[in-house]
């Protein structure tokens, strides 16, 4: 039976489950509701706020599974939750695709800090994988939904991590912990090692990592795909200080180090000797004031400021040259935010606050002669000392009223771009959009609930669209200074039912977007044996598609879940389906615990894509004629003994080669995992 068969039959299913809810059968609860009755979220609307009543496709990722199934990375840890697919350029990378849409047309946040900056490109990209995994206490997924709230390039939705939670006691504690994980074939070797504490006044914990990813073995007859390892080290502070019994300080740092991360499909088929990486870096700092207030209906204030840098060093030598190249790209991001929660306590609330985030770039390159030891340096990817600012008022609104729940909201942004060097002459540049969402949800009962929602979202021309000028990917791109803002109307019918036992979700969405920043070929011309491309307004699109899940806790023993995701984008103006769409995915799991002893069976599964773009086919990464389809299964379990945890998890039991649509490596073979976690 094909996947797209099976795929028809959940979705079957799930509605014939979601009919048989009827309002008068279901049981009205007076006991306090389980946890994930009343999950707390936070992206919706920048303050906590009941998952249940937010007429929006939000999805919580704890960091209990994460480090159950021994999720590798951050961006591998998205490959559980239902309707997001992630693509790996190389393993070093991982690229989570929203409702069809990725890179700069997804927004990528870290305690409520933009992670994405005016150098995120188009398409696939690696930054995500710039977090530290053993540092995340939750991830929360919010697809078709985010300009209002955060900004520019939330697209396709929102992806936010948040850092451990600190939390102070009423006497003085000390506690730590140490993780070790290893992989079959050398495929990994971590260490993390974390201490904490607190007392009345104050919270603290440290962190710190090292891990050597081996090379990739695949499954069946890929074997080892080298080179594809690479080394990391990582750390991460963060303190909280009670400032009085209404304040609170947090201050944090995390920095990630990566080295040696190869991007293998260049050297597999586009001749280099070497195309890496090395290295890769990212550090965030910030500091935030949190006020409680009660006056009025005003009730609480925060104010944050941050400090973000990055590097990423690229080195590539083609055989048969004498020309080692260094690409040095540096971002440095100042951010500074104030927003004020307002309440009457009963029906309404808000957030309403400004944004100011400002953007350096520096970038070079240096090419260096390994046959006469010549170097010449030159301009890099991007115009060195290039600056982009961006400056924003936003306000949210919810309001209740009996079994109603209503949500909208609006953002006027405004950017101001900079970029001038000695080939592209000084150009200034100002675009600015206004955004806004509105959402109705209707409680059908004590458990469920349908919802409509209306969001628009934009995307701002940044540094990489006015100033790439180089090669990228496959190709060499040239800068167009005429560009404006890329647009989206995304509209979705959902519905939520959660008793407790029973959780499920189905999602119905299009997506139109315009004014789509693209690029374009520059036919007859050619650049070191690259076709050149350039970038302009030029396209419309729509996605549209299908999300399903349901999560069935038969009793304290058993947990059976599962997921389907259809995704279908036509590109209007070419005629034809846009690029990179996943084909249709999902995934089956059933869990049984018992004490300190628990097991995972799970199938993951992916459709056939052969509905392609031009750009798809010829995309290198992609094979002839699409992307086959795929079946995995992978079994997990772990056993607790006071203060010692060990999880083992096997993946590709059968051994299949697999690749997700787009990536540039085939997935893991069978292999195992083996964590050891010492908790004190």
């Amino acid at each position: 039976m094909s996947f797209n068969i099976i795929a028809s039959l959940f979705l079957f299913t799930f509605s014939g489950v979601l009919a048989a809810q009827k309002r008068d059968s279901v049981p009205v609860h007076d006991s306090i509701p389980s946890h994930d009755l009343g999950e707390v979220v936070i992206t919706a609307n920048r303050y906590g706020s009941f998952q249940m009543n937010t007429p929006e496709a939000i999805r919580v990722i704890d960091s209990k599974s994460i480090q159950q199934l021994q999720l590798r990375t951050s961006p591998e840890a998205l490959q559980t939750t239902p309707g997001v697919f992630v693509q790996k350029t190389n393993h070093g990378g991982g690229s989570p695709f929203l409702r069809g849409l990725t890179g700069n047309q997804t927004l990528l946040l870290i305690d409520g800090i933009r992670l994405s900056n005016s150098t995120f490109r188009y398409g696939p990209n690696q930054y995500f994988n710039t977090i530290d995994i053993f540092s995340v206490d939750k991830m929360e997924v919010m697809r078709g939904s985010g300009s209002v709230q955060y900004g520019s390039d939330a697209i396709g939705g929102t992806i936010q991590v948040f850092s451990k939670e600190l939390n102070t006691s009423d006497r003085s504690r000390w506690g730590g912990s140490l993780l070790t994980r290893f992989a079959t074939q050398g495929m990994e070797e971590s260490l993390h090692a974390g201490v904490n504490f607190s007392n009345k006044k104050a919270a603290f914990r440290a962190g710190l990592t090292g891990r050597n990813f081996g090379d990739i073995v695949g499954g069946d007859t890929t074997g080892r795909q080298s080179p594809t390892g690479y080394m990391e080290h990582d750390y991460d502070l963060k303190g909280k200080i009670l400032l009085s019994a209404t304040s609170s300080l947090t201050l944090a740092y995390n920095s990630v180090h990566q080295s040696d991360v190869p991007v293998y499909h260049k050297i597999a088929l586009e001749n280099y000797a070497v195309n890496k990486m090395d290295p890769q870096k990212r550090e965030l700092a910030y500091i935030r004031l949190n006020q409680k207030l009660n006056e009025g209906i005003l009730k609480s204030a925060q104010f944050t400021a941050s400090y973000q840098h990055s590097l990423e060093t690229r080195e590539s030598h083609k055989n048969g040259s004498d020309v080692l190249r260094l690409e040095n790209d540096k971002v440095r991001t100042l951010s500074f935010s104030a927003e004020a929660f307002t309440s009457d306590k009963n029906n309404w609330s808000a957030n309403s606050g400004i944004e100011i985030y400002n953007d350096l770039v520096k970038s070079d390159r240096i090419d260096n002669n390994l046959s006469s030891d010549l170097s010449i340096t030159s301009r890099g990817l991007y115009p060195d000392g290039a600056k982009m600012t961006s400056i924003a008022v936003f306000t949210l609104h919810s309001y209740s009223l009996k079994d109603w729940n209503f949500t909208a909201g609006a953002r006027f942004n405004t950017f101001i771009a900079k970029v001038e060097d000695e080939t592209l002459g000084k150009t200034t540049l100002t675009p600015s959009a206004l955004v806004g969402n509105l959402g109705v949800l209707r409680k059908l009962n004590t458990t469920s609930g349908l919802f409509v929602s209306l969001n628009t979202g934009f995307r701002a021309p940044n540094i990489d669209d006015l100033g790439t000028l180089g090669i990228v990917d496959f190709r060499y791109e040239k800068p167009d200074f005429n560009l404006k803002p890329e647009h989206s109307f995304q509209y979705q019918l959902g519905y939520k039912y959660n008793n407790g036992k029973l959780r499920g979700e189905l999602y119905v969405y299009r997506n139109e977007l315009r004014n789509l920043i693209v690029r374009k070929k520059v036919e007859g011309e050619s650049i070191e044996g690259y076709q050149v491309y350039t970038k302009e307004n030029a396209e419309h699109s729509y996605i549209q598609g299908i999300e399903a899940s349901l999560d069935y806790e038969l009793n304290r023993s058993w947990l059976f879940s599962g997921s389907v995701t259809y995704t279908y984008g036509q590109n209007v103006t070419n005629n034809e389906p846009v690029r990179r769409i996943p084909p249709v995915f999902g995934r089956l799991a059933a869990e049984y615990s018992h004490k300190n002893w628990w097991i995972n069976t799970e199938w993951q599964a992916a459709g056939k894509q052969d509905r392609l773009a031009a750009g798809d086919k010829s995309d290198n990464r992609i094979p002839v004629g699409g992307t086959p389809g795929w079946n995995i299964f992978n079994v997990s379990t772990g056993y607790s003994l006071h203060y010692v945890k060990i999880n083992v998890s096997l993946l590709n039991l059968l051994n299949e080669d697999y690749r997700f649509h787009g990536s540039g490596v085939n997935g893991y073979g069978r292999s195992a995992f083996v964590t050891l976690l010492f908790n004190i």
